[in-house]
């Protein structure tokens, strides 16, 4: 819920606001197809005239955005978009926020890269978008303002400014957000606590509001500068959050709860490219992130108080050079390296009823040193046949003071071969195979609270081991003329130190948990994404644009020894979205449906399952002029709720001992979102 809660406030969303729906088909000529680089230009999405890049991206088809991952490090936590053929130097400001800052009329193309291309870093991917700027000098910029109307009476307003100004050469952009927002996961409704023989202990009311706030400040330049091209960028975030969850129960008083997590991100990125000659290319890239973290939670009930702390705070600096080199038309190679410091300091407090008690891994600190070294070959064996061959080494040392005393050192090698052959036809064959090792996250280093209403101790574990996985992946792409795309995909992971809640033993006996490794495992996925115009259907400018995820994972539970799924892994994920656009009318009418989830979480003496509805926004688009653009969102149509089932045990789960198990099932309900865009330039 935190995690929702910090990413409110936007002032051109909101956390519930799916991502626009895709325009009318884009077709291309089929040679630029089967080389494996499929060039938009603007005039491609001329009918849906998009406000930003971001709108563009998210139109492509046969293609989901991934914003990236929030892993330490810049290998890996780029997403699946390039800006002028880089991946940004930033974190705290995300992939899909800095699109939106780049307007459309600022896009010279934008290409869908499938299987690799001559200089283009692949971020381990086998598809990617690359957006392309114009050079163009002058002044572009726009101010929003938004407000989302709750039904429980809530308003929730928000404004936005940037800029984005070129001379000589030099680039400049700024950004401003301060704006609220809600978290659709909380809201009003029924809880029922049922007994192990199914009598009703608890009934009560849940009343539960939550939002947060976005003070954020970004800014970048980019200059010619020896020989090369500099580009520096900031920000500075400040995003607090809180909720409030009273509970009256039906027998007379109540359960109540209060957090607040106030979080303030600085980040400093830089990267400087220079050409060394006709055929190679150095670039360095250096980065530097400050993020500290304030919680506090409180709960109160009839004859018990719980009260919970968290200060910490993070520091990254970063380190990377590349060289990559040309070694002929159709081979390429690419070496580099990369450094990494990170340090965590975390202080924790919990008390029950007024008295201290202690958790492990409560008051650590910790520190973390990485290098990875990477070479990686492109060959290009012939029109439509590309192979990537790579070879990374990493090794790390960690140690741990306070609390928990340790230290240590890692290594691994993490090889990846892949392959992408364009058959002819629109048809293209992606394989990859692939050693990937995930970084530890500092989170599980700490002792924390998940919801302080639960009464769950989670404790925190510095002495853990990266999962990894070999991954084999294939994916097959179809393209017809008609503007129709199929992309289906499988992957198979089988997994090692999986990471997973895991018991603390005391003399033999379990006293709580904390991530721990479990041992091997396996995650087995198949995705498929359809992009359908509806033309042939009456629908003009209209087109249907989806992806689904089956997923299916296994681990052997420490505790019962026998084999269950691993724990926040969502087993089915799926999205539709419709749009038809009516440019004589200058309007654009959409709907977005994103389909409900399950999640489930297995700890010490409970088992945890998270159930959300699905979610349906219905949305128009009204642009009286160039420079203007009013939408309009119906969300949540169909209401969707949100359920917490806790099945909670007497002792541990292998003890088969159900004490009771509690069923809350929250509504947010509906709301209206209005956005004004002014462009200016």
């Amino acid at each position: 819920m935190i995690h929702t809660v910090l990413a409110a406030g936007a002032a051109s969303f909101t956390v519930a606001q799916a991502p626009p729906a895709p325009a009318p088909p884009l077709v291309l000529a089929a040679p630029s197809a089967e080389r494996g680089v499929i060039a938009y230009p603007p005039s491609a999405f001329a009918e849906a005239a998009p406000d930003t890049a971001y709108d563009m991206v998210l139109r492509l088809p046969g293609f989901a955005f991934d914003k990236g991952a929030a892993v330490r490090g810049l290998a890996g936590s780029g997403g699946n978009v390039l800006i002028d053929g880089q991946p940004p130097v930033s974190k705290n400001d995300a992939l899909d926020e800095l699109l939106k800052r780049i307007p459309a009329s600022a896009v010279a193309r934008i290409e869908l890269i499938r299987g690799g291309a001559p200089g283009i870093d692949m971020q381990g991917r086998s598809v990617i978008a690359n957006v392309v700027r114009a050079r163009a000098s002058g002044a572009q910029g726009a101010v929003m303002a938004s407000a989302n109307f709750i039904n429980d009476g809530r308003v929730l307003t928000s404004v936005r400014a940037e800029s984005q100004a070129e001379w000589l050469g030099r680039r400049f952009e700024a950004s401003l957000v301060y704006g609220k927002g809600p978290d659709d996961t909380l809201g009003d409704g029924p809880r029922v606590r049922f007994g192990p023989n199914g009598e009703v202990l608890i009934r009560s009311l849940v009343d539960a509001d939550a939002g947060g706030l976005r003070a954020w400040t970004t800014g970048a330049m980019e200059s010619p500068l020896a020989g090369g091209r500099l580009r520096v960028n900031g920000a500075y975030m400040r995003t607090p959050a809180s909720a409030e969850i009273t509970d009256r129960l039906s027998g007379g008083g109540r359960e109540y709860e209060y957090f607040t997590n106030v979080r303030v991100q600085k980040e400093l990125g830089g990267r400087y490219s220079r050409n060394l000659g006709p055929a190679t290319t150095l670039e360095a890239v250096a980065f530097q992130q400050w993020n500290d973290v304030e919680t506090r939670a409180d709960f109160e009930a009839p004859g018990l108080r719980r009260d919970f702390d968290l200060d910490k705070a993070v520091t990254e600096t970063v380190g990377r050079l590349t060289l990559r080199r040309t070694l002929s038309p159709v081979l390429s190679l690419e070496l580099g390296g990369e450094g990494a410091l990170n340090r965590l300091e975390s202080r924790t407090a919990f008390t029950l009823n007024g008295r201290a008690v202690p958790l492990p891994a409560a008051d650590v600190v910790v520190e973390e040193t990485r290098n990875e070294v990477f070479g990686a070959v492109t060959w290009r064996a012939r029109p439509g046949l590309t192979a990537e061959a790579g070879l990374r080494r990493e090794t790390s040392s960690i140690s741990s003071t306070g609390d928990v005393n340790l230290e240590k050192s890692l290594a691994f090698t993490k090889p990846r071969l892949s392959l992408a052959w364009s058959a002819g036809g629109g048809r293209q064959l992606r394989l990859r195979v692939e050693r990937e090792v995930g970084q530890l996250n500092f989170d599980d280093f700490v002792a924390s609270s998940s919801a302080v209403s639960t009464g769950a101790v989670l404790a925190g574990n510095p002495d853990l081991r990266p999962q990894q996985a070999w991954v084999s992946e294939a994916a097959f792409e179809q393209r017809w003329s008609n503007g129709v795309v199929l992309v289906a995909t499988l992957r198979m992971s089988d997994l090692a130190d999986v990471i997973d809640r895991a018991p603390i033993f005391v003399q033999g006996v379990a006293v709580a948990d904390a991530p721990g490794n479990l041992g091997d495992g396996a995650r087995r996925e198949a995705v498929v994404n359809l992009t359908l115009p509806l033309d042939r259907m009456g629908l003009r400018g209209g087109q249907l644009k989806g992806q689904g995820t089956w997923r299916e994972t296994e681990v052997v539970d420490p505790l019962t020894g026998e084999t269950r799924e691993i724990s926040g892994q969502r087993p089915v994920e799926w999205e539709a979205h419709f749009t038809q656009d009516l440019p004589a009318l200058r309007i654009n009418l959409g709907m977005d449906v994103l389909g409900g989830y399950r999640e489930r979480y297995f700890r010490l003496s409970e088992v945890e399952t998270r159930k959300a509805g699905i979610w349906v926004v219905a949305f128009g688009e009204y642009k009286p002029r160039r420079d203007l653009i009013l939408r309009v969102e119906l969300q949540n149509l169909g209401a969707r709720n949100v359920q917490r089932i806790r099945e909670v045990y007497v002792g541990p789960r292998s003890d088969e001992q159900l004490a009771y198990v509690d069923v809350r099932d929250l509504e947010y309900g509906r709301a209206i979102f209005v956005r004004l865009r002014k462009t200016f330039g």
